[in-house]
């Protein structure tokens, strides 16, 4: 098949609000990057949290969120981090932190369900960043969000195109599985809790079954699989607040999910002309002028 298209999830279909609370400074953030925050310290992890809110909440407020994960054998994924941590050393810290408490976490999961309230809501994340160097959890986060408006349509023209489409985010499998049934992906095609190395391998092994493989972004957890692919697409439909090294990095800028199948569709003419493989870009296909 000529080409494939693979989406982030937060940011780049879901339409996103993030909240983040500071351990250290006794601070709620709101409509933060959690990535952003998490390369802000070498020693940090962004870990996704498998739980439902609704336990979160009837939890006791001051009960450690260690003892909670103990007690509720909470599993845990790695979304991003700046360096390379090894699982176990996650867990380590993760199951033995004595400072964060359950109403850290349950403040950010009112806050977020207050910003979403007049919304439906398709996901709601929870987890924490740890400071391996601390050692402990330093932010507690909850993400919460809804589809963008013509994020549905866009997905539905490519499968009329004969494109499919593909999820990778380092968000919970299940939940990004109800979202991938909401918007027309079949599971098979959904890969969550997946970090920066695993979406650029997911990128390069679609690359061994077709022609093309387009990757659409949004935030600097995306760098490497933008670097695989041979499009990049990154996307301000959520913000333009962007790290420089992205704009640097792709070869287009889009504002709308909405833009995708017209650029597939110049992918399919051009894959159909040359009969091959080719990594040329469109010329038409420059970054945005600032």
């Amino acid at each position: 098949m000529p080409v494939a298209v693979v989406f982030d999830s937060a940011g780049t279909l879901l339409r996103t609000y993030r909240v983040a609370r500071d351990l250290l400074n006794d601070e709620m953030l709101t409509e933060v990057e959690t990535t952003t925050i998490t390369f802000g310290a070498e020693g940090r992890v962004l870990v996704v949290l498998h739980l439902h809110s609704r336990d979160v909440i009837e939890a006791p407020p001051d009960q450690l969120l260690s003892e909670f994960f103990l007690e509720r054998s909470v599993g845990f994924g790695v979304a991003c981090s700046w360096r390379v941590i090894p699982a176990e050393e996650v867990a380590d810290i993760l199951y033995t932190d004595n400072h964060a408490r359950i109403s850290d976490l349950q403040a950010c999961i009112r806050k977020v369900w207050s910003c979403c309230k007049r919304e439906s809501i398709v996901t709601m994340n929870s987890g924490v960043i740890l400071n391996m160097d601390l050692p402990g959890i330093e932010f507690t986060v909850t993400t919460g969000g809804r589809p963008f408006s013509g994020a549905r349509e866009a997905i539905s023209e490519l499968h009329r195109m004969g494109v499919p489409a593909y999820i990778a985010s380092g968000d919970r499998v299940a939940k990004l599985e109800r979202m991938g049934d909401y918007l027309g992906i079949p599971r098979e095609r959904v890969y969550g809790v997946a970090t920066p190395s695993m979406k650029a391998r997911i990128v390069e092994d679609l690359k061994e079954q077709y022609d093309k493989v387009v990757m659409v972004g949004d935030a600097i957890n995306d760098l490497n699989a933008f670097q695989k692919a041979d499009l990049a697409l990154l996307t301000e439909q959520q913000s333009d607040r962007k790290p420089e090294i992205l704009y640097a990095s792709v070869d287009r800028v889009i504002r709308n999910v909405s833009e995708v199948p017209g650029i597939v569709a110049e992918l399919l003419k051009d894959t159909t002309a040359t009969g091959k493989k080719c990594n040329n870009i469109n010329p038409n296909m420059i970054p945005r002028e600032d």
